[in-house]
Parts: structure tokens; sequence; C-alpha cells
């Protein structure tokens, strides 16, 4: 093992602060963290580069801070790869229980819920999801391909945040 840090150690600046690591060094590390992120992706799941729900989201960007730390020098650098792989234990082992507990997904990701009915736009559940009248018809237009409310006979926003349409 001390002769692949003898080896490893220049090539990447291991112990060198951050201010001290040359462009060659900086670039070595982004290219194996560029590897070794494609391979942590891999082993996740595909709905997670999807950004789904905020979990998937969440996960993303913090896998992302974490690894940009072995790229500049700010965290050591296997610890930070170490540090990955577990986020994506984690997120893969809670995708896994979600995937077999209703419950746990709804906790985890969240829930559907119904904002329009029949025609009407239920105001009280569109307020609670931070939806005005205006987002619902941009989306409408967007995604539906209608213009009117009374077209629909159930709009829902998504776990994802998105809104679906059923059309009368």
């Amino acid at each position: 093992m001390q002769s692949f840090y003898d080896f490893a150690g220049p090539l990447l600046g291991l112990g060198a602060e951050p201010k001290d690591l040359t462009f060659a060094q900086t670039s070595l590390r982004g290219v194996i963290i560029f590897l070794i992120t494609l391979v942590m992706v891999r082993l996740s799941s595909k709905r997670s580069l999807a950004e789904k729900t905020a979990f998937d989201a969440i996960f993303i960007v913090i896998l992302a801070s974490i690894l940009s730390r072995a790229v500049n020098g700010t965290a050591g650098f296997f610890t930070t790869i170490g540090c990955g792989l577990i986020l994506v234990f984690l997120h893969r082992s809670f995708s896994w229980v979600a995937c077999r507990s209703h419950a746990f997904g709804r906790l985890l990701k969240g829930r559907p819920d119904v904002i329009v009915e029949n025609g009407k736009p239920l105001l009280d559940m569109m307020r609670r999801n931070l939806i005005s009248q205006h987002d619902l018809e941009e989306d409408l237009r967007l995604d539906a391909k209608v213009e009117e409310i009374s077209t629909i006979r159930r709009a829902r926003i998504e776990r994802s945040g998105d809104i679906s349409f059923i059309k009368n």
C-alpha cells in the first residue's frame, strides 16, 4: 500500500494544500473522479439521474458536492471517494426499501395530490402545493395541450413536482 501511495501521492498531490495543487494534479483528480462517479451512478439507480423526486435531486447535489472536494483538494482524496460510495449505497438501499414499502416510499419521496377534479381547480390543495392559477394554466397549455380547465377530469401534482392531466 505504501508503494501505491508513493507512486500516486505526487501525481495526485495527496497531502498537499489545495492552493499548492498544480493544474496537472487537479486535472488528473478530475478525470479520476469523473470515471469513479460514472461507476457510482451506475451502481445507484437510473432514476437518480432523472431527478424525479426531491430524494433523487438531493442525492445528486450532495454527491456532486462531496466529490468536488476530492478534485479541489479540500478533503482527503480517497476519504471523499469512500464517502461518495457510502452515499450511493444509502441511496440505493433507501430506494430498494421504498420500492417494497409504500409507506416508506411516501415518507421518502412524498405523495401526489389532486389539484383539479372534474374541471374545477381545488384551490386549497393548489395553495398547499404552492401552485398558482397561472402555473396551472401554463402546465395545462404545455403538457395537456388544451386551454380550458373544464376539459380536465383530474390533475395531480406528482411526487416529482410535475403536473399530470387526465382529460375528460
